[in-house]
């Protein structure tokens, strides 16, 4: 992988964990879930890893629909605020991607750039579902988390075309199953945000 596609992989998480707008971090997420359908492509050296990186298409393309329809029919009557500023989000996330970078040994990916991006894409993944109210937001950091765990079995050499595609889809199940239970806590509260559960009694 080149450095300019790193740098863009990274990049592109990074608004998702400092700007609180939703369509901006969904396109984010989705610009990069295709990115790394062009890794899977240009990697390619058979029909199998073409399928792999089919799947990954109808991957990025299927959340990015979901997600599209999920935000537009779930929207806020009003702005949600971020608790902190987009430098007190950023600062964090950038912090912990580069301790993990500093504090994990190789593990085995083409370079140890691959593996800096996937290890930044996790930390910025954690962050933001970690630090954001916004159940929207919180799906989308696992989708982060998502793209990098998918960017390590596209870097792992001889992996079996099954192990990425069981990488690619086992947490876009979850990250599917976060978005229902967004819509249902919409529907229940009138707004995306996991503070209002504070108020629930047995």
């Amino acid at each position: 992988m080149s450095h300019a596609l790193a740098w863009l992989l990274v990049g592109l998480g990074l608004p998702v964990v400092m700007l609180q707008r939703r369509t901006l971090a969904l396109g984010a997420v989705t610009v990069q879930a295709l990115v790394l359908v062009g890794i899977a492509l240009q990697g390619a050296s058979g029909p199998a890893e073409l399928v792999a990186a089919v799947a990954l298409g109808a991957r990025a393309v299927g959340l990015g629909l979901v997600f599209w329809l999920l935000t537009s029919r779930t929207r806020d009557p009003h702005p949600m605020r971020a608790g902190n500023a987009p430098l007190r989000r950023g600062g964090p996330a950038v912090a912990l991607a580069l301790a993990l970078s500093w504090l994990v040994p190789a593990f085995g990916l083409e370079s140890r750039t691959a593996e800096r991006v996937v290890l930044a894409l996790v930390a910025f993944g954690l962050v933001v579902a970690a630090t954001s109210s916004a159940t929207v937001f919180q799906v989308l950091g696992i989708v982060l988390l998502e793209n990098g765990l998918a960017l390590a079995a596209l870097g792992l050499p001889g992996t079996s075309w099954l192990i990425e595609l069981g990488a690619a889809f086992d947490l876009t199940l979850i990250a599917l199953v976060a978005g229902v239970f967004h819509e249902r806590i919409f529907a229940e509260f009138g707004a995306g945000d996991t503070a209002a559960l504070v108020n629930l009694r047995d």
